[in-house]
């Protein structure tokens, strides 16, 4: 039986990969988007197929959350109780609760789940789910999207890496692993984990350049982070500074032969130019976090420098333990607010195209293009919009107000 071909019609499309305009269209069938454009040829191209109509809103992709760790969303009350003293005593607040919390591992997963449903209304349609339990694994099933898990891994003393290795060594193929930062993981277990994801073909995301304290251990090996591995009992003296000339994170990770198109970068508060450099020359992903950034007071990251030499950062919430409302329409909200210079235009490609990208899943979704999965979004927009730029802007700075739709294939 031929499949049933529906052109969706709305005042105005997002297609991501152009400019929004108006009069805009979507032909979807089997699942699939089949064209997108003016409504006008769609109707001529493909006469007689059913036409829906979606009076006063924008078509466009499903957002992508490329950072966010579900696992931690019963502890909403770290980031509802006031900025830290300091990033180490956030972590050190973070482990505190996650010890003392006794609810059990059915609450923790119904809690996630709840997150994961809340999020999906609020139209993220792809997630990048960090984690050191089986919490966000057990969710992938029952979502609707993609959701895509990383067991993270610690470890940053000589003395626990053949444990290390020898876990990784017994992982199945299909799970995703990957480093939790360079100052919480040994060179050698950061090297196995990315070696493993580039040998299979999987992304491999991992916190860099979060905050300046992360910096001086890097170029020094001292201070906050090194003085809070210390008191954890985890410094070793092992770690390697890289030394006074070094810029940073990022240039650690080009040291450690870890940078490439399968590595996204989350964060990237704390680059430099020479790092952008280097970003751009190995098409290394970014993802920025606005909303905990600015929680936990680490600072803003360059994102008109990136947009500069062609990167296209993704967007992610990280975690309701950092973040007090997790809604990647607050994200680009707080982007738009931060840097009045960058075009909505490119703030609305962050949360769509540029996460698809970075997590190597920009063949399936982020843009409303021939072959991409048929997860659209109907977003009501105001009356009176005269172009897609303020189309564009509205959908960036609306924040919490907007009202996504999922359009169903056979409406």
């Amino acid at each position: 039986m031929d499949t049933e071909l529906i052109l969706h019609r709305a005042p105005w499309i997002a297609p991501i990969v152009r400019p929004v305009h108006a009069d805009g269209g979507v032909v979807v069938g089997g699942g699939r988007i089949v064209a997108a454009g003016l409504f006008r040829d769609l109707r001529r191209r493909f006469d007689g197929c059913r036409i829906v109509d979606h009076p006063e809103s924008v078509l466009l992709p499903g957002l992508v959350n490329a950072h966010i760790h579900l696992e931690l969303s019963h502890l909403g009350h770290l980031a509802r109780s006031g900025p830290p003293a300091c990033f180490t005593a956030w972590i050190e607040s973070l482990l505190e609760a996650r010890t003392m919390d006794l609810r059990s591992d059915e609450e923790l997963l119904a809690i996630a789940g709840a997150t994961l449903d809340r999020l999906y209304r609020d139209g993220v349609i792809v997630l990048a789910d960090i984690g050191n339990t089986v919490i966000g694994r057990s969710l992938q099933a029952g979502f609707p999207g993609l959701l895509l898990h990383f067991t993270e891994y610690l470890g940053h003393g000589r003395a626990g890496l053949p444990g290390h290795l020898d876990r990784l060594s017994r992982e199945a193929e299909e799970h995703l692993c990957t480093a939790h930062a360079p100052y919480s993981v040994h060179a050698v277990l950061f090297r196995a984990l990315k070696e493993r994801a580039r040998r299979l073909g999987h992304p491999f995301a991992v916190h860099v350049a979060e905050t300046g304290a992360e910096i001086e251990m890097i170029r020094r090996g001292r201070g906050e982070l090194v003085d809070f591995l210390r008191r954890r009992g985890f410094w070793d003296n092992s770690f390697q500074a890289t030394g006074i000339d070094n810029t940073g994170s990022v240039q650690y990770l080009h040291q450690l032969g870890v940078l490439d198109e399968q590595t996204l970068c989350v964060h990237m508060v704390h680059v430099g130019e020479a790092e952008m450099d280097l970003l751009a020359a190995s098409r290394a992903g970014i993802c920025l976090c606005p909303g905990s950034n600015r929680f936990l007071g680490v600072g803003r990251p360059p994102l008109a420098d990136y947009l500069r030499h062609g990167l296209l950062p993704a967007l992610g919430t990280d975690s309701l333990a950092s973040n007090p409302e997790l809604s990647l329409w607050r994200e680009m909200r707080l982007l738009a607010e931060e840097h009045p210079g960058v075009r909505p235009e490119d703030i609305l490609a962050m949360a769509t195209l540029g996460g698809a990208r970075g997590l190597l899943v920009d063949g399936e979704f982020g843009s409303l293009e021939p072959g991409r999965r048929a997860d659209i979004l109907a977003v009501p927009v105001p009356a009176g919009l005269a172009d897609g730029r303020e189309v564009a802007e509205f959908l960036v700075t609306a924040g919490q107000s907007v009202d996504p739709c999922w359009i169903r294939e056979r409406e």
